[in-house]
């Protein structure tokens, strides 16, 4: 025997997590919900905000990442919706969407030491930034090949400030971006992978956990593009990112 602790099916009736299913229907928001089926527990109407505006900030972000690439590729090849966004979904690691568990645990390590030595973020800050220029290693989270001051991060974080919601993880995170543009002598963006999970770890999320959401936001951006691509364009077309036009 083993036990499931998420959800128990019953005739003419559902429990997530304790809770009945029919009961939070109406009441209780997507965001929520997601944080109740991941974390075992429902969290109030702002970490709900908060979860549903990280999902919208992730839904696409047009035809050049790996993910949307691989399954209009697919998609091209007149496969069925559920192999296209298999495709999509795949694309999706360390180097493309993962970036938000490895900052995560960054973030949270910082937390730690500021823990342990009182240090402000600021000087946690500091001395990782410094510790990225003695060993080479690039920050995840931060730096975007496109944006040099993500939209999107900066509306998200303005959402976490007005409902306290930005905690330590927060602090030591907008803080890098000054401390790595010292040391690095040009600017490092906090992008919206680690703005998520600065956010994420704040509202007491595992970095085991982060990449998730990044995945449930993309998932209704990738299946546009796929039926986008398999409505308009001939089959087992190569699909080049470089020449599409954007048409409102």
């Amino acid at each position: 025997m083993w036990k499931t602790h998420i959800t128990r099916v019953e005739p003419n009736r559902l429990t997530v997590r304790g809770r009945v299913l029919d009961e939070m229907i109406g009441e209780v928001s997507f965001g929520q919900m997601v944080y109740v089926v991941l974390m075992g527990k429902l969290p109030d109407e702002k970490v709900g905000r908060m979860i549903e505006a990280m999902l919208v900030a992730s839904i696409d972000h047009g035809v050049t990442p790996p993910s949307t690439h691989a399954a209009r590729q697919v998609a091209a090849c007149r496969a069925q919706l559920t192999a296209s966004l298999s495709a999509g979904l795949l694309a999706i690691g360390t180097v493309h969407g993962g970036a938000i568990e490895e900052c995560m645990i960054l973030l949270g390590h910082g937390a730690m030491e500021r823990g342990q030595s009182g240090k402000s973020p600021q000087e946690i800050a500091q001395t990782i930034a410094a510790r990225a220029k003695e060993t080479g290693r690039r920050l995840p989270g931060f730096g975007h090949r496109i944006h040099t001051d993500d939209p999107r991060t900066k509306r998200l974080l303005s959402m976490a400030h007005e409902l306290d919601l930005a905690g330590e993880h927060v602090a030591i995170a907008e803080a890098l971006v000054d401390s790595l543009a010292k040391v690095t002598g040009k600017p490092l963006p906090l992008n919206v992978d680690g703005c998520l999970a600065a956010i994420l770890s704040d509202v007491g999320v595992p970095p085991e956990l982060g990449n998730a959401f990044f995945i449930i936001g993309r998932v209704p951006g990738l299946i546009a593009h796929i039926a986008e691509e398999q409505a308009n364009e001939r089959a087992m077309r190569t699909v080049n990112p470089d020449e599409a036009e954007y048409e409102p």
